[in-house]
């Protein structure tokens, strides 16, 4: 069994962070540099903020990654630091092999959740029923998230780093928990509780700046958010699908064999 999970995660990992790699050099990227520009011109102490979007993706899932398991939603493996004294890749070649090894890594990560998920559950799973997990996965660690938290282009006024990772993780096990009870639960007031947890997040509120705002004209960063939220999409239906098929392909032969 533990083979069979880790052989479908780190194929299907790879794939979808392969894939949404060539998606954000046409999506994400381009945002974000432009945004840049208007970070590099903009006050010092202004511009020294931390941008996350997704894996992918955290971070924001994938803002310029599928997004992190320790950052939130995405959180974006593009996003970086932008103070005066870090190192950053150099635009290009360079920031393109340095996000794919991000998603690569992320997307292999995020893939041992859900095939181990995938493996608790049990019963038949295909690239259909695969689909629908990597859809469980988007709203659990992107959408949901993204209600409190949306993705940030760089430049953009945030609350404390720590704060928002505590939230982050706080919605993320309500949601996965809330999810989990809706859809398996059979006593109505189990999935009822589920529905709550959905919502505890969101009433308690993710922590915000003092001031709202960022360097980057509002129609961008508006922009930013939709287009991440697509390509963190993305990423977690090609990662469910070839997780699903790889999986049940396994099993099939162990049934057989």
């Amino acid at each position: 069994m533990f083979n069979r999970i880790a052989l479908a995660a780190l194929v299907a990992g790879l794939i979808s962070g392969a894939v949404i790699t060539v998606v954000q050099a046409f999506s994400t990227t381009p945002i974000i540099l432009e945004a840049e520009t208007y970070e590099g011109a903009g006050e010092p102490e202004a511009a020294a903020v931390t941008t996350e979007s997704t894996v992918a993706a955290a971070q924001h899932a994938t803002g310029e990654a599928a997004s992190t398991a320790s950052e939130a939603h995405d959180h974006a493996a593009d996003g970086h630091d932008h103070g005066a004294e870090e190192w950053a890749p150099e635009d290009g070649f360079e920031r393109f092999i340095f996000s794919a090894g991000a998603n690569l890594v992320t997307g292999v990560g995020f893939a041992f959740l859900l095939v181990a998920a995938i493996a608790l559950k049990g019963g038949t799973v295909n690239w259909r029923r695969g689909l629908l997990w990597g859809a469980a996965g988007f709203l659990v660690f992107q959408a949901l998230p993204a209600i409190g938290l949306p993705p940030e282009v760089p430049g953009t006024e945030a609350a404390a780093l720590p704060d928002r990772q505590a939230w982050w993780l706080l919605t993320v096990a309500a949601s996965g928990a809330g999810l989990a009870l809706i859809a398996f639960a059979r006593p109505w007031w189990l999935k009822m509780g589920g529905a709550a947890l959905l919502v505890v997040p969101h009433v308690i509120g993710a922590p915000q700046p003092e001031h709202h705002g960022g360097l980057a004209p509002e129609e961008l960063a508006h922009s930013f958010i939709v287009v991440s939220l697509i390509v963190a999409a993305v990423f977690w239906l090609v990662l469910g699908a070839v997780a699903g098929y790889l999986f049940g392909r396994s099993a099939g032969r162990n049934a057989t064999a």
